[in-house]
This record gives structure tokens, sequence and C-alpha cells, in this order.
């Protein structure tokens, strides 16, 4: 079965479990797992923060992130299509009391569409706006990066106005290999940023939210309060360490056999910058079913748009397969 559901199906490598199965480990909710420790002071240091906390999960760390900066009956605003609004089960209301209002934007962020949304606190008879929550790569925008220049511009704005940003940074590690553009740079325009290990990075499990130390001793208590509080949860950082290690650069070979499905499948190659790839205008339900029944899985993101993900494991040859089964199916 060639599986290009999604990133979040691969599996630990042989190396990966080895470092996992050799692990140091000690109790993390005491502070005492050194591989933990190891892996959150890498994170914060790659990301120009402070501070880092190891969580079991990407909406753990967006959900706890936003809730750092953002007070219950606030909102956070973001796009329509963003990933904390649309796949993570209205938990910053029915968790943690935050409003969220969202703004359509076709997964592109343009600095000055959020901005002009943004409510202030000086009227009582609004919900003020206390944070902007960016995606990048954007999931449902085909994973497009985020512009460099609109990341600047939002988060200058938002040091003048007293707003602050969260990046829900889960393929954050594919938007710096496809743009070149250090994961510190992306992170310092962010007052708190999640970044996900178990999608292009290939471990089993979790992700690390980044912040100020003050922040993220906050987030150590809400971590506990979710029951995220992990023991000997070492095996599961060092998988996190060996793909540092590891799986960083070849994402490019990811974002490589995503354009090679773009252009077999009639996808304008240009839309596809990372490791996502969007059909649209096919009758998704009969084809995700038809091409299952052929050895390949696709995900269907409505009636009629199909996603593709590229991912550590399936080969080129896999690509290929899974692109003559689905182009087949389309041509029909």
């Amino acid at each position: 079965m060639i599986d290009l559901r999604s990133d979040t199906v691969t599996r630990p490598t042989p190396g990966m479990r080895r470092a996992m199965a050799e692990a140091e480990v000690g109790d993390d909710v005491y502070g005492e797992d050194p591989a933990v420790r190891e892996l959150e002071e890498r994170f914060a240091d790659l990301m120009g923060h402070e501070a880092a906390l190891f969580v079991p999960s990407g909406t753990m760390g967006n959900q706890i992130g936003m809730r750092l900066v953002c007070e219950p009956g606030q909102e956070v605003l973001c796009d329509a299509d963003a990933h904390v609004v649309t796949y993570e089960m209205g938990a910053a209301a029915a968790v943690f009391g935050i409003s969220t209002r969202t703004v359509v934007t076709g997964g592109r962020l343009d600095a000055a569409q959020l901005v002009e949304q943004v409510r202030g606190r000086d009227d009582w008879h609004l919900t003020a706006t206390a944070a902007i929550a960016v995606e990048n790569t954007h999931n449902r925008g085909g994973g497009l990066v985020q512009p460099l220049d609109q990341l600047e511009q939002l988060f200058a704005w938002s040091r003048e106005h007293d707003v602050a940003v969260h990046l829900d940074g889960a393929r954050l590690v594919n938007a710096s290999v496809a743009s070149g553009v250090p994961l510190a740079t992306y992170g310092r325009l962010a007052d708190t940023a999640s970044v996900c290990l178990s999608k292009g990075l290939g471990a089993p499990v979790g992700s690390v939210l980044v912040g100020s130390a003050a922040r993220i001793a906050a987030g150590r208590l809400w971590r506990k309060r979710l029951g995220g509080g992990m023991r000997q949860a070492g095996v599961l950082a060092a998988a996190g360490l060996y793909a540092l290690d590891h799986h960083v650069e070849r994402l490019a070979t990811d974002h490589e056999h995503a354009r090679l499905l773009a252009e077999r499948l009639g996808v304008d190659p240009a839309r596809v910058e990372t490791n996502i790839v969007v059909v649209e205008d096919v009758a998704a339900p009969m084809v995700a079913e038809a091409a299952k029944a052929e050895g390949v899985l696709v995900s269907q993101v409505d009636a009629r748009r199909l996603r593709l993900v590229t991912h550590l494991d399936v080969d080129k040859a896999g690509v290929e397969r899974a692109a003559d089964v689905v182009a087949g199916l389309i041509a029909r």
C-alpha cells in the first residue's frame, strides 16, 4: 500500500528505533529526563527562543501556545482554514474560553488583511484581539510557505500594538528547507511557536513549543493540567533528536517528489512549494475509493479536492506508481 494521506503515517526508521531503544531516560515531570532536556535545549536554540517544551502532539502545542498569549474572553485571529480552528476540535473555546475569529485569506499570509481586522482593547463592547495565529506551511493552502516579508510586517506591527503572534509551525522545517530561511528567523517572528516532530521529520510522537522562559514555565503547568506530563519520555525525545540529525535535509527529496506528482496530475508545479499536492475539480470520494482498491491511499479535502502528501516512507518509484493510478482515475 502506498500511503500518501499524510506525512503523519511515517514509521520510525531502523536508526531512529535504535536511538529510541538506547536513550538515556529519567522522569520528565521532575525535569530529570536528559534526552527531553537536550531536545528542548536544541529546539530553543534552533528557533531563537529562550526555552522550549516537549509536548505529545501538535494540537497540544498550539493550544498551550495560544493560551500563553491570550486570556479567556479574548480572541485569537487567524485564517479561516487554519489548523488551529479547522482540525483542533474547538479546543481554544472548549478548554480555555478563548474566542477565535477568522479571515478568508486562501492560505497565503497578507499581514495588512489580518491587521485591519484586529479589535482593540479600549472598547468594552468588543472582544479584544490578543493574538494572531499564523500557519507555516499552510496545510489546507497546499503546503504554502508564508512570505518572509509578510511575517516581518506582521510581527513589527504586533510589537507596536500589544498583540501577540503564535506560529503553528507543524511543518516549519519543510518551510525552512524549501525557502532557505533559517528556523531561528521564523522563530523570532513569533511570541510562541510549535513545531511537529511526527510529520515530515518522521518521529512517531511529539511536538515542541518554544517561547520566553517565563511563558514556557507557565506552559509546563498547562501541559500537566492537560494530562501531557510524561515520565520516561526520553524514548520519544530521542526520536526527535535523531530526526534533527538525519531527516532535515532529506525533506528536499519529499518536495521534489511532490512536484513530480503535481506534474503528473495536472497541478501547476509552481503551486507546490513543499510536500503537499492538492488536486482540484475531481470527484474526490470516487477517486479516493478507487485508488485505495489499487493500493494507493490519498485524502479527501472535500467533495472536489484530493490531497497527497509525500514523505520518507514513499520513494520515487512509489510516487510514480501513485501518480499512474491517480492520473488514470482522474482521466476516466
